[in-house]
C-alpha cells in the first residue's frame, strides 16, 4: 500500500508547503482538492482552504499543479473533485484534467438523498455514470464514486448496485472508513468482496459519536464529531486486516478532519500510525 493525504485536510498550507512538508514526513502522494470555494478570514477545511486549486481556470493551472507535485517527488494519488455526475460539462473537464496530470482517477459526486425521490435520483445517476464511463474510457482514466453519508451511495451495497455492469477500468468506488461510521456501515471484508474490482481507492479518517445534553423529557440525541485516527469508532486494525485479506494494495489516503493536534504534528503522527497498523496487520494475516 501507498499513503497519501487529501488536501481538504491541510487547509493551513499552500500547495507548495503541503507537498514539501508531506514529502519530508515520508508520505508518497497527495490527493489534490479542486473546487471553487468560498473565501474565509481564516483557513478552514471547506472554505478558505489554501491547499485547494480552483475549478475556475483549472486548465491554465495544470502545468503548475504538475510542477508543484513533481518538485517534491510525490505522486498524485487521485483528484478530489466536487463536480456532481449530472454536471456533464465540468465532469468532462475534470476527467480531461486528470488525464493531463497523469493522475489516473478522480472523484465524481453523487446526489444527496434529500434532493428528490431516491429511485429517481438513483436512476438518473446511473445514466450519468454510463456517460462518465464512456468519457473516462476515451481518456484512459477512472471516475470514482465515494461511499458518503447522506448521498445515494452511503454503503458499499448501494454503490455496487449503481456501478454494476460498468467497466471497472473506467468507474470505481472509494471506500471511506469515517463516512461509514456515520452511515452505511457493513462488515468491512464483506463490503470489499462485494465491490470486487470496483474497489479502487481508500480514504481513512475517524469519527466519534457523542451524546448531547438530555432534553426536558430525558431524551439524549447523539451527534458525530471528527476524531483522531486512534480515537474514533472505526477500528483501523480491523480495517487494514480486511484490506490485506482482500488483497488491496493501492492508495490509502488520509483526510483527518480532527483538530486535537496541530496540522504538521497531525499529519506526521497519522503516517506513523498508519504504517504501524499496516505492519502489524500484515504480520497477523501472514502468520
Amino acid at each position: 500500500m501507498k499513503f497519501s493525504v487529501f488536501t481538504a485536510s491541510t487547509p493551513e498550507w499552500t500547495p507548495e508547503q503541503a507537498v514539501r512538508i508531506l514529502a519530508q514526513q515520508g508520505w508518497e502522494g497527495v490527493e489534490w482538492r479542486i473546487v471553487d470555494q468560498q473565501p474565509a478570514d481564516e483557513p478552514g477545511f471547506w472554505s478558505g482552504n489554501r491547499a485547494t486549486w480552483p475549478l475556475s481556470g483549472l486548465e491554465g493551472a495544470l502545468a503548475e499543479i504538475a510542477a508543484v507535485t513533481r518538485s517534491a517527488g510525490l505522486e498524485i494519488s487521485g483528484i478530489g473533485g466536487y463536480v456532481r455526475c449530472d454536471d456533464h460539462e465540468n465532469v468532462d473537464r475534470m476527467l480531461a484534467a486528470t488525464a493531463a496530470l497523469g493522475a489516473r482517477q478522480v472523484r465524481v459526486l453523487m446526489p444527496r438523498t434529500d434532493e428528490g425521490e431516491y429511485r429517481d435520483l438513483f436512476a438518473a445517476a446511473r445514466r450519468d455514470l454510463e456517460r462518465v464511463s464512456a468519457t473516462a474510457s476515451s481518456l484512459g482514466v477512472k471516475a470514482l464514486v465515494e461511499l458518503h453519508h447522506e448521498t445515494i451511495t452511503s454503503s458499499a451495497s448501494a454503490a455496487f448496485r449503481l456501478v454494476e455492469g460498468l467497466d471497472p477500468a473506467t468507474v470505481g468506488v472509494i471506500h471511506d472508513l469515517g463516512n461509514l461510521v456515520i452511515e452505511g456501515w457493513e462488515r468491512t471484508l464483506s463490503a470489499f468482496e462485494l465491490l470486487g474490482p470496483y474497489l479502487a481507492h481508500v480514504h481513512v479518517k475517524n469519527v466519534a459519536w457523542v451524546p448531547g445534553g438530555p432534553e426536558a423529557d430525558g431524551t439524549v440525541r447523539w451527534r458525530h464529531e471528527w476524531a483522531p485516527l486512534r480515537e474514533g469508532v472505526g477500528d483501523l486494525d480491523e480495517y487494514f486486516r480486511a484490506l490485506r485479506e482482500f488483497g488491496y494494495d493501492g492508495w490509502v489516503t488520509s483526510e483527518d478532519f480532527s483538530t486535537v493536534l496541530p496540522l504538521e504534528e497531525r499529519t506526521r503522527d497519522n503516517l506513523g500510525y498508519l504504517r504501524a497498523v499496516e505492519e502489524r496487520t500484515r504480520i497477523a494475516v501472514t502468520a
